[in-house]
């Protein structure tokens, strides 16, 4: 199939699978005499496995492992739990900071009086954070 056909087989875009290509993560395709990407079955899975790991947020680092791993016969499914324990342990930290940040924003918005006047303590708090003071 073409590069369009596999695409649409893959939910991939044409133009991240010449990315892919281009940086490794999948084989180039081979071509047609006339010089069109060419795909098999084995390159969709391939890419549909790409994408459903670009889903659950993995790093392209990560989905050449996961890539390698899939492929390997002789892979231990500890490698791959591992970077699966890996991945969730920085997603628990990424929650932790997006739950910090919106306590502060939604602390910052609780005490903005958002009336005509143009004392604002949420742009007091950007322009100078941790309380000090300039224009507001």
């Amino acid at each position: 199939m073409n590069i369009g056909q596999a695409a649409g087989a893959s939910g991939v875009s044409a133009k991240m699978i010449r990315y892919y290509e281009s940086i490794g993560l999948v084989d180039a395709a081979s071509r047609s005499d006339s010089g069109y990407r060419q795909y098999a079955d084995k390159d969709v899975q391939t890419l549909r496995f790409i994408k459903r790991s670009r889903d659950l947020g993995f790093s392209l680092d990560r989905i050449k492992t996961l890539v390698g791993l899939w492929q390997d016969g002789t892979r231990k499914s500890a490698d791959v739990k591992k970077l699966a324990r890996q991945h969730i342990a920085e997603l628990n930290a990424d929650i932790e900071k997006l739950q910090s940040i919106r306590d502060q924003l939604e602390h910052l918005a609780d005490c903005c009086k958002g009336d005509q006047r143009p004392d604002c303590p949420i742009l007091a708090d950007l322009a100078h954070p941790g309380g000090g003071h300039g224009p507001r």
